[in-house]
């Protein structure tokens, strides 16, 4: 487990990619539960478990049903379960990093705690981009653009399925 948390380290700081997972569809349902575990973490510091479980199983839907179609229509669908991996392990490695600064945001608004926020939604961002870059074998601003258009599909199935309604 030690090595596995040191790949994804790597990941992180861009010196290896999904290519350096073992391609084995066990690992990342291995990988599944840290994910869990540490999502709900930050998700029960502002919800309920109801809602929480329910936003993780929409996140890891919309992960799946953007990376296996990219993969798919670049010929690549082999390098899904490496790919899936990647995603899921350096997601709970930074965000098990960003759970400090998003439970001070939870109750006071900090400066410092909004930028270290910003910082590590920039850097999941990155590391997204890295890794569809190596998936896919194309430049790293193609990685960053499909990265960011993740971004905007999920943030919008997310806010669409579990904002409140809007305050008059």
């Amino acid at each position: 487990m030690y090595q596995l948390i040191v790949l994804f380290f790597e990941i992180t700081i861009l010196r290896k990619g999904p290519q350096d997972v073992p391609a084995a569809p066990v690992l990342y349902r291995l990988v599944f539960l840290p994910y869990i575990g540490v999502n709900l973490l930050i998700l029960l510091l502002d919800g309920s478990w109801s809602k929480a479980i329910a936003q993780i199983a929409v996140e890891t839907a919309l992960l799946v049903g953007f990376c296996y179609p990219l993969l798919y229509f670049a010929g690549k669908t082999a390098r899904f379960p490496q790919t899936f991996t990647a995603l899921l392990g350096t997601d709970a490695l930074i965000s098990l990093c960003a759970i400090p600064a998003v439970a001070s945001l939870q109750t006071q608004i900090g400066d410092v705690a909004f930028i270290v926020v910003m910082g590590m939604m920039i850097w999941h961002w990155l590391v997204n981009g890295h890794i569809f870059r190596n998936a896919l074998d194309r430049p790293l601003l193609f990685g960053l653009a499909l990265a960011f258009l993740y971004i905007l599909i999920s943030s919008q199935v997310m806010t669409l399925l579990f904002a409140g309604p809007a305050a008059d």
